[in-house]
């Protein structure tokens, strides 16, 4: 099968399209036969090389944790799923031909492959970060980053919960985040000002790593109201980093019953062919993605 691999750390040179020997489901595993791969900065983070204890890494490695296709084992003590299944969910080396996936459930009626990679890790990170910063319904959180995958999971879920979401993007983007129910604000000189006279906020998310965590800071008065997901350097600030995964297959049901009901819809603002897997880490890494990025395989 064909597969993305890296044999050291580094720029995204360091990807490589390979012939790699298929995977195969083991106990309480399944495979699937991947049609689509979602790209998610956990991805080039790893390749990297960036310390992120949640994803040990042994070289050479593979790439992607997303993926959405038809499964094509059914590993020991597996119930509730069947060879030809549709299924979304998250495993390991996904960015290739086949993947064993850890966590699934299968795809809603009338999504695509392409746009069910987008949403697994992206749904878990979304609940997670908003469970942990704790902000409740009637009160405002502040979304730095609003517009990629997991700012636009945030802001509809929040805002389902009764609570007042400020988010903000490019220029480019803001109509999208009004789209998605929130108020919208740019970044640049002047944000912190524009932000405050949206209202009160009472916690906010850094989902971008863009060094805003001291105004953030500012703007909810408590370190402890502030999550970050996206820089590293956070604890330094007071602030905690959140990068350890919470229930996977919950986030799941949760994403499948919501997206159901018509109530949650990430765009895939772009797809790529497996073979520019590259591409498409530069492209995530520079930011201003509305939504999804996917590999299709």
């Amino acid at each position: 099968m064909k597969k993305v691999s890296f044999a050291e750390f580094g720029g995204p040179d360091v990807l490589h399209l390979m012939d790699a020997e298929e995977p195969h489901a083991g106990p309480g595993l399944i495979r699937v036969a991947v049609r689509a791969a979602g790209v998610n900065p956990v991805d080039w983070r790893v390749r990297e090389g960036q310390i992120l204890g949640a994803h040990p890494v042994e070289l050479p490695a593979g790439v992607g944790i997303d993926a959405a296709g038809v499964v094509d084992e059914v590993g020991e003590g597996v119930s509730g799923v069947e060879v030809g299944d549709h299924v979304f969910g998250e495993g390991a080396g996904t960015y290739a031909e086949f993947a064993v996936l850890s966590a699934w459930a299968r795809m809603p009626e009338g999504l695509t492959f392409e746009e069910a990679a987008g949403y697994p890790s992206v749904m878990e990170t979304a609940l997670r970060v908003i469970r942990e910063v704790g902000v409740r319904p009637g009160q405002t959180l502040l979304v730095s980053g609003a517009s990629g995958g997991v700012g636009s999971a945030v802001l509809q879920i929040a805002r389902a919960r009764g609570i007042t979401v400020i988010g903000t993007a490019g220029a480019a983007n803001q109509d999208y985040l009004r789209s998605l129910g929130a108020l919208a604000s740019t970044y640049g000189d002047g944000w912190v000002e524009r932000v405050r006279r949206l209202g009160r906020v009472d916690a906010a998310l850094d989902l971008a790593g863009s060094g805003v965590i001291p105004e953030l800071v500012e703007l909810t008065g408590d370190p402890r109201k502030v999550i970050s997901i996206a820089d590293l350097g956070a604890p330094g600030l007071g602030v905690r980093f959140s990068g350890v995964a919470g229930s996977v297959p919950d986030a799941l049901t949760e994403a499948a019953a919501l997206i159901s009901r018509g109530e949650l819809h990430i765009p895939v603002e772009k797809s790529y062919p497996l073979a520019e897997a590259a591409a498409a880490h530069i492209d995530s890494r520079a930011g201003h993605t509305r939504g999804r990025r996917v590999l299709i395989v």
